[in-house]
């Protein structure tokens, strides 16, 4: 039996520059918590922080995983985000090409 879609997430966050965000992209994919990591770069950022409105040229990565590691994705998140706070959101998938979701879950760990 074929692996569900509700096996798979995306998780968002936001970074930088575009060689910051191929470093991350990198090191997630050759620990094999992520299976693809794609950056869209020249995405401009308006946010509060610490009680000022900042304004960011940042890229943003859409980062390819399963919920099974999502814990373990956090924590190098934690580890190599070069951000004080970075974004961590994450996606849940409704529906999904079932041999792109089989190479996804198999690219990871497990």
């Amino acid at each position: 039996m074929s692996p569900e879609p509700a096996a798979v997430r995306i998780a968002l966050t936001t970074i930088g520059s575009l060689e910051e965000g191929q470093t991350l992209a990198r090191l997630l994919v050759e620990r094999r918590l992520a299976a693809c990591v794609n950056l869209v770069p020249s995405l401009q950022s308006i946010y509060c922080w610490k009680g000022a409105i900042e304004e960011a040229s940042e890229v943003l990565l859409f980062i390819k995983t399963s919920a099974e590691f999502l814990p373990a994705l956090e924590t190098a998140m934690r580890e190599l985000h070069p951000y004080d706070l970075p974004e961590f959101l994450v996606l849940d998938i409704a529906s999904g090409s079932q041999p792109y979701i089989d190479w996804l879950l198999s690219s990871v760990q497990g």
